[in-house]
């Protein structure tokens, strides 16, 4: 299927949304089944600062149902305060949920930023009369409300009509100021739960719209997205030319091997790991890695390390989720250190 396809697949009790891009799996989100209890990613609680371990430069949070967060930011805030935060990624096997006091609530047009004041437009966005009129609508849908708020407006706006942004804007506003108000009661409490993978797809595979929307029993099997998932099972993926790299998650981190394979030409190296740098980030993303990666590319000459370097954090950057390149070791091996933005698949299937 050419062009660019969203779809939808439901089954015992969850979703799981896929985003085929001329044919090829680009996105695939997963819920979690219903009986897992573990904070994801967006949900919003009423938490109750814990203890702060001594060395651990923050302090642990109660959340409902005996789970427990990591905080970071702890200045000023006592033992016993009831706090709002956010779960900002997926802990690591045995730790506690990172959350967050930034809360942000985020829709398809629309971001709310309590604490952070001001109306802002994607960059994205650059011509003139489209801020403009974005400006306005942002204006008069925030007027009256806490100069707290701040209000982001997404790209996606730029396919949609004024009363569609306005309505967006004006759900996301009244949500904030409703979960706001929560912080002054007592106990634990999940407020806001996590998105849906199809919500998730409807509010971030929106720019460009999908051409198509295949929302349907058997989406999954018309559009050869089960075919994509069980190749995501393999840690083997195939780069060109017969080379290929290997993708291992660890306990302690994510390895990557990257391999020429049959091909003995002087720049075979270098175009297995060109391949392999623009292709991984996909490939994480797909399998849900985060953390540590160390990626072990094809043997080559140290003055090749800084086109792959290039070509690695054009992709990271296009990718869009938090990450950096930490160097590379004395063994010649990079390091990459990428947000845990969600599950990974092995997990959650």
């Amino acid at each position: 299927m050419i062009g660019r396809v969203a779809t939808i697949e439901r089954g015992e009790g969850r979703e799981m949304a896929a985003l085929m891009l001329d044919g090829e799996l680009h996105d695939l989100l997963v819920d979690a089944k219903p009986d897992d209890l573990t904070p994801r990613p967006g949900a919003i609680y009423r938490a109750v600062l814990d203890r702060t371990p001594k060395g651990m430069h923050g302090a642990l949070v109660k959340l409902p149902d005996g789970q427990s967060g990591f905080l970071k930011e702890t200045k000023g805030i006592a033992p016993g305060a009831h706090i709002l935060v956010q779960v900002s990624s997926t802990a690591e096997p045995g730790k506690a949920t990172p959350v967050t006091r930034r809360i942000l609530f985020k829709s398809r047009y629309a971001i709310v930023t309590p604490g952070k004041p001001g109306l802002n437009i994607a960059r994205s966005i650059t011509e003139p009369d489209a801020r403009s009129q974005l400006g306005d609508i942002a204006s008069a849908a925030m007027q009256g409300v806490d100069d707290g708020l701040g209000l982001i407006l997404r790209s996606a706006c730029l396919e949609a009509g004024p009363d569609e942004i306005a309505a967006d804007i004006a759900e996301m506003r009244d949500l904030a100021v409703a979960v706001l108000a929560e912080e002054k009661a007592k106990g634990t409490a999940l407020l806001v739960d996590a998105p849906s993978a199809g919500h998730l797809a409807w509010r971030d595979w929106s720019s460009p719209d999908p051409d198509i929307v295949a929302d349907h029993e058997g989406a999954f099997a018309a559009h050869n997205v089960w075919e994509a998932i069980e190749a995501l099972k393999s840690p083997r993926v195939a780069l060109g030319n017969s080379a290929w790299m290997s993708i291992e998650a660890t306990r302690a981190l994510v390895a990557v091997d990257v391999n020429t394979a049959g091909d003995f030409t002087p720049a075979a190296a270098l175009k297995a790991n060109i391949a392999a740098a623009r292709a991984l980030p996909r490939q994480l993303r797909l399998r849900g890695l985060g953390g540590q990666i160390v990626i072990d590319f094809a043997p080559g000459p140290k003055r090749d390390r800084a086109i792959i370097e290039q070509s690695l954090t054009a992709s990271l950057r296009n990718e869009g989720t938090e990450s950096h390149i930490a160097g590379w070791t004395p063994l010649g091996h990079c390091e990459v250190q990428r947000k845990r933005d969600r599950r990974p698949l092995a997990e959650l299937l």
